[in-house]
């Protein structure tokens, strides 16, 4: 029996399992998928998922194979256009450099913090030349460590020197990397040094010669859109720009009789990666595949045409409040650019802002990438971002978009003249403008910053920095941080707090806190980022209470906080009998009452309304500027 019922039960499982392979889902339609959504979204448009980008495109809430049509799915890493990386086997072929630029003021110290960085990670040789005392000595800060590591610099306008120095070592011929600079990159960040654009080409024409000589391995013309990034621009403008630099420098060297190939294998892009994630990633990629095609119209041969990219994570997007976010936001940019395909990689420490790092600092933002590689295991994944649907029709609407750009640069006569016009620093103002407005509003979060402040953190210190080079014949481009407005506000609120002053402000709570607490808590949230102290009075259940509360607190702005029926049966005598109680305090409502409703508020004397759509940059800092006009008056 026992044999016959094992039998039996294997004849049963087998016939099972093949009842469960032979088993298919149903097929699935985008219009089922519609009607789901619809159905969740309880009666909402689709359309409601949609948003635009600072890009001008369209980002849908679902993506199929329909909307890869111009790039079959078969194609693989390794093969052109490029966009799924350099290689085949992706960083198994070849790593990307852990190229973390140390921070040191003079070339013994280089010498001593390079080794220390190397020995818990680092593989490539990055440092900021610009505040080294003495590079002239050079050679002593790299010792023995260019033979083995290769070099990842922004030279700038020490890139000469740098060159001349290195140039003198025994074994030059095994310096390998990079030390690059962008003439145009240099004058857009008002660096010229008082020299012309025509000039500072000559300087990298000349250097770039004694590096070929002397470096035959290293890479010393740049094309660096990090300057327009941390400008504002969005990630077409940035692409634009890239390619028309780079075509602006092909055409200097092809000009001096330079062959393409050997000014190709000079060059390399510098990318800003910032927040948007994937956005981020589709940018990197549409790169390689756009300037695959520039390289191709020049007759380049086909390992002529990769891209070799140099990126870091955006200061644009870092905070000097809560600046340990800066922590997550800097992990996220990384990520995207090794998804994105990179050969170098510097991540931000947290303190960037300051201007200063800590050896704490530099750590947590070296083994970012040391966690991407040996923990995330990116190091063993081919282009993972590679045939997503979502991510391949971002590539191919930044390629569209950007080459659209690109060639209304060429018809304004080329990336120079279109810097030297003013015309690039217009169009990246306009985006910036655009970005800016979203988070005073609150449309954009800045964490820490705008949203979820916290008015007793004590920020990063931040020396603001000047432009002393006024006769430049281009308008530069600010570098700028998106949170720097809510900086200064936090720093006028410091200012007055200095001076004895205290902002705060009185929320007048009706009824029960089930009535209050929403509208309690958002303005709670609406008043920290201009470190404002929200005080909040009890149950309000008549005016007698409210006014008790103003005379207690004796604050300058008011917030009553209550439900919509509540405001429909006592906000309008509330206000009216607390401005002639207190004419001198400003009384706002938290929530947008219908239009038809608001000439009876304005008739009781209400300051104004604070909701979800308000500026919160632009009240808070009338706020803090009428707080600080009211206590001078005192």
């Amino acid at each position: 029996m026992r044999g016959g019922n094992a039998v039996s039960y294997k004849d049963s499982l087998i016939m099972s399992l093949k009842k469960m392979i032979e088993e298919k889902f149903p097929q699935q339609t985008n219009e089922d998928w519609e009607q789901s959504a619809e159905k969740a979204l309880k009666g909402k448009s689709l359309e409601t998922l949609s948003r635009n980008t600072y890009e001008n495109i369209k980002l849908k809430p679902l993506y199929s194979r329909e909307d890869l049509t111009e790039i079959p799915l078969s194609q693989y890493p390794g093969a052109e256009d490029f966009r799924r990386g350099s290689y085949a086997a992706g960083y198994l072929g070849e790593e990307w450099m852990v190229a973390q630029k140390v921070s040191a003021s003079t070339s013994e110290e280089l010498a001593e913090k390079l080794l220390a960085a190397v020995a818990k990670g680092q593989t490539a040789l990055a440092f900021q030349p610009e505040q080294l005392t003495n590079p002239e000595k050079i050679s002593i800060a790299v010792g023995e460590l260019y033979k083995k590591y290769p070099f990842s610099v922004d030279a700038g306008q020490s890139h000469r020197q740098l060159i001349e120095e290195l140039a003198r070592l025994s074994e030059s011929e095994k310096i390998s990397g990079y030390i690059a600079a962008d003439p145009l990159a240099i004058a857009a960040a008002d660096k010229m040094n008082d020299r012309s654009i025509n000039e500072l080409y000559e300087n990298l024409y000349e250097t770039a010669n004694s590096a070929a000589e002397h470096m035959p391995s290293l890479k010393t013309i740049m094309v660096n859109t990090a300057v327009y990034h941390n400008g504002g621009a969005n990630a077409v403008q940035e692409l634009a720009f890239a390619l028309a630099a780079g075509i602006n420098h092909l055409q200097y060297f092809l000009g001096k009789g330079k062959k393409i190939e050997e000014i190709l294998s000079k060059m390399l892009f510098k990318f800003s990666v910032g927040s948007n994630f994937f956005m981020e990633i589709a940018k990197l990629r549409a790169a390689k595949v756009l300037w695959g095609k520039v390289a191709e119209v020049y007759g380049a041969e086909r390992d002529s045409k990769k891209m070799v990219i140099s990126a870091e994570t955006s200061s644009f997007t870092k905070s000097a409040n809560d600046s340990y976010v800066n922590v997550l936001r800097a992990g996220n940019e990384a990520f995207a650019a090794v998804l994105g395909g990179v050969q170098y990689l510097h991540v931000s420490p947290y303190n960037e802002p300051e201007g200063a790092h800590s050896p704490f600092s530099d750590r947590i933002a070296r083994n970012t990438q040391l966690i991407l590689m040996e923990e995330a295991h990116l190091l063993k994944v081919s282009d993972p971002a590679g045939g997503s649907w979502y991510v391949e029709h971002l590539t191919n609407e930044l390629i569209d978009k950007a080459w659209e750009l690109f060639l209304e640069i060429e018809e304004l006569g080329g990336m120079a003249e279109a810097l030297q016009t003013g015309w690039v620093q217009s169009q990246i103002s306009q985006v910036h403008e655009k970005k800016q407005k979203d988070v005073h509003t609150r449309k954009q979060s800045i964490i820490g910053t705008n949203i979820y402040a916290n008015p007793d953190e004590k920020p990063l210190q931040i020396v603001a920095e000047t432009i002393e080079n006024s006769k430049s014949v281009i308008k530069p481009i600010p570098q700028v941080r998106l949170s720097e407005s809510f900086e200064g506000l936090r720093s006028l609120s410091e200012r007055l707090k200095e001076k004895g002053i205290h902002p705060q402000a009185g929320l007048i709570c009706l009824g029960e806190l089930k009535n209050h607490k929403a509208r309690a808590d958002f303005i709670g949230g609406f008043l920290a980022p201009g470190g404002f102290e929200a005080v909040r009075s009890g149950s309000v259940e008549n005016p007698e209470d409210a006014e008790a509360f103003i005379q207690e607190t004796n604050c300058r702005h008011y917030f009553i906080c209550g439900s919509n029926d509540q405001y429909d049966s006592m906000a309008v005598p509330l206000i009216k009998q607390l401005k002639e109680a207190f004419p001198s305090a400003a009384i706002y409502l938290a929530g947008l009452p219908e239009e038809r409703k608001r000439a009876e508020f304005k008739g009781a004397g209400i300051s104004g309304y604070i909701h979800v759509k308000s500026d919160c940059y632009e009240t808070l800092l009338t706020m803090l500027n009428e707080v600080e006009v009211a206590n001078n008056g005192q």
